[in-house]
Parts: C-alpha cells; sequence; structure tokens
C-alpha cells in the first residue's frame, strides 16, 4: 500500500515535468514559425480552434455524464478565464518576443511563483503565518527557485566537458548607432512590461481555475470551453491587428507542424494537465514548475541540440531544486496536518452520534 500511495503522490510530479517539456517544445517551434513570418495572433487563432474542435466533442458527448450541469453563469467565468488566460497572456507572450527576446521572457516568468502565491494568500488558498516555521519555509523557498533561475538564465561561467571558448574583441559601436541603442533599450522596456502582463495573467489563470474547479470539478469541460472561447476573442483581436489577407494562409511546412503542436500538445495535453494538477494540488503547486522549466530546457538543449552546458545552469539548477523542495515540503506538510484535523474531527463527530442517539431515546 505504502508503494502504490508513493506512486499515486508522484504523478502530479511526474506529469507537470512532462508539461514543462512540452512547452520548451512549443516555444522552440513557435519561433521557428514565426521567423518564418507567420503572424503571432494567427498563430494564436489556429491553435486555440484546432484545440477546441478536439475538446468540445470529448467534452459533450464522452464526458456528458460525468460533468456537471453546464449554467450561463460557469460559461461566463470560462469566458473571463479565456481572456485573461489566451487573449490577454498568449499575446502578451508573442508581442513581448518580438520586441525584445526569449531571454527576458524566461527571466520575467519566474515572476509567476510570485504572484501567484501572493494571490492565493490574498484569496485564502494558501496559509500564510510568518511566525510558523513552514509558512517561512514556503516564501524562502520561492525566492530561492525564482534565484536559481535568474542564474540560469543570466549567469553561464565556465564550459563543462568543452573546449573554452574563445574571447570575442570588443568593436567600438559608431556614434550613429546611440540612436539605435536607445530604441533597441525602449523595445527592451516594452517588451519587459509585456512579459510580466503575461505573467500576472498567468497567475491569476492558475488561482482563478482553482476556484472554478472548487464549484465545477470538470477539467475538460473548462478547457474545451476556455479554448473556443479563447479562438474567438483572438479572431476578433486578429481581424482588427492583421489587416493583410494573406496572413491567415498557413504553409504547409513549419506553420502547420506548430499549429497542430501547439494545438495538441500545448493546449490539449498541457492545459489539462495544469487544470488537473490545480484542482489536486492548488495554484502554487503548478506556478512552481516554471523555474524548473528553464533548467529542463537548458538540459534538453544539451541533449538534443549539442548546446555547451555551464557552471551556470548546474549551479542555478541545484538551487532551483533546493527552493523547490522546500516549498513543496511545506505544502505536504500541511496536508498532512489537514488531513489528522479531518480524522479527528470525523472521529469525535462518530463519538458524539451514539450518546446523541441514547439521549433521543430516553
Amino acid at each position: 500500500m505504502e508503494v502504490k500511495s508513493l506512486l499515486v503522490g508522484s504523478v502530479p510530479f511526474a506529469a507537470m515535468v512532462v508539461a514543462e517539456v512540452v512547452d520548451v517544445g512549443l516555444t522552440t517551434l513557435s519561433k521557428a514559425a514565426m521567423s518564418k513570418g507567420m503572424s503571432h495572433f494567427v498563430f494564436v487563432v489556429y491553435s486555440n480552434a484546432l484545440a477546441s474542435l478536439i475538446l468540445l466533442p470529448f467534452s459533450f458527448f464522452i464526458n456528458r455524464k460525468k460533468r456537471p450541469p453546464l449554467t450561463f453563469s460557469i460559461l461566463c467565468k470560462f469566458f473571463l478565464l479565456s481572456l485573461v488566460g489566451i487573449t490577454v497572456m498568449q499575446n502578451c507572450v508573442f508581442t513581448g518576443v518580438n520586441y525584445s527576446s526569449p531571454t527576458l521572457g524566461s527571466a520575467m516568468a519566474n515572476l509567476v511563483p510570485a504572484f501567484t502565491f501572493l494571490l492565493a494568500v490574498i484569496f485564502r488558498m494558501e496559509k500564510l503565518d510568518l511566525i510558523s516555521l513552514r509558512s517561512q519555509i514556503k516564501v524562502m523557498g520561492t525566492l530561492v527557485s525564482i534565484s536559481g533561475a535568474l542564474i540560469v538564465t543570466f549567469y553561464k561561467g565556465p564550459s563543462i566537458g568543452g573546449a573554452a571558448e574563445p574571447m570575442q574583441p570588443q568593436v567600438q559601436p559608431p556614434s550613429s548607432s546611440l540612436t539605435n541603442l536607445l530604441v533597441t533599450t525602449n523595445n527592451w522596456v516594452i517588451g519587459g512590461i509585456l512579459f510580466a502582463t503575461a505573467g500576472l495573467s498567468l497567475s491569476i489563470l492558475n488561482v482563478s481555475q482553482a476556484a472554478i474547479l472548487k464549484g465545477y470539478p470538470s477539467e475538460i469541460t473548462m478547457v474545451s470551453f476556455y479554448s473556443f472561447f479563447g479562438a474567438i476573442q483572438c479572431a476578433i483581436l486578429t481581424l482588427i491587428a492583421e489587416r493583410k489577407p494573406n496572413a491567415w494562409k498557413l504553409k504547409p511546412d513549419i506553420e502547420l507542424i506548430s499549429v497542430i503542436y501547439s494545438a495538441v500538445f500545448g493546449n490539449v495535453v498541457t492545459y489539462s494537465v495544469l487544470a488537473w494538477c490545480i484542482r489536486r494540488k492548488g495554484p502554487v503547486f503548478v506556478a512552481m514548475f516554471k523555474p524548473l522549466g528553464i533548467s529542463i530546457a537548458a538540459f534538453l538543449g544539451v541533449i538534443f541540440l549539442g548546446d555547451t552546458l555551464h557552471i551556470g545552469s548546474i549551479v542555478g539548477a541545484i538551487v532551483i531544486v533546493v527552493g523547490f523542495y522546500g516549498v513543496i515540503w511545506a505544502q505536504s506538510k500541511e496536508e498532512e496536518e489537514g488531513k489528522v484535523h479531518t480524522d479527528e474531527s470525523l472521529h469525535s463527530t462518530s463519538q458524539r452520534t451514539p450518546l446523541l442517539e441514547s439521549h433521543i431515546n430516553m
């Protein structure tokens, strides 16, 4: 029984690791497609439309008996979820990449655990007692994981198992490049604002899904309408932003492959896994895998793309794991404490029931 419970308890961890690996592949393919000239607005529309075509039949016909009844209030909540999590978040991410770089996006993604933890505390989904050792460990673990991700992003250090990289001579830029430097700086700031907005939107999405799934425990139905409403909203946005009809043409090359991958793995698989984990482990648990995803991307690049492994990646990964373990340990102890309190209350209730019955019979 202990082995079985251990395996069952490890399923959310394994599922989130798979989701982060899938997200790394999605980032790589989407960057390749957009470098070919594909509009990121059109990309978001097509991927969500295809995902909704896959999920909606499953939700209506196969999952019909298991899902709770749909109401107008629930549909409005799904609509707002898609507005925050797809229309705002996804378009801010891709627009931010165009203004700055994926490196800045990776760094700003580390704000997600902090934003999510703060929102979860505000809405009382997470306990925060600064006198309690467990709460202190959760706060410190979150900050440590973010620090580790920043190390992976900005610090390389010496390479491991390879020749030292040659030093590149510094070239003095001409004075005419001052204008370009100012434009680049402005674009970097705009990109940072867009990435921060995307991180806040993702945190709101995680917390909102946790609240909705408490009253409507059907992850597949939520993700189905989430993608459906997102496709409609983004189609309207794309009609405004993209005035060229040729932008809607989907080429049968990396563009088509990236859209299919994004719909099947990025939306259907990843969003379903995230919703399932949020319902069982909470929004902070899911958000803590964001810094871990940066280390996963670095090591996958070494394995599959032949990238050079640097000391910074190793050190940052160790720091991330230490902080991640601290948060997970504190959450597991709180769950155990909650189960003990529940068992004690049930035991006391079962003891009071016979006394109440005997009193009534008298």
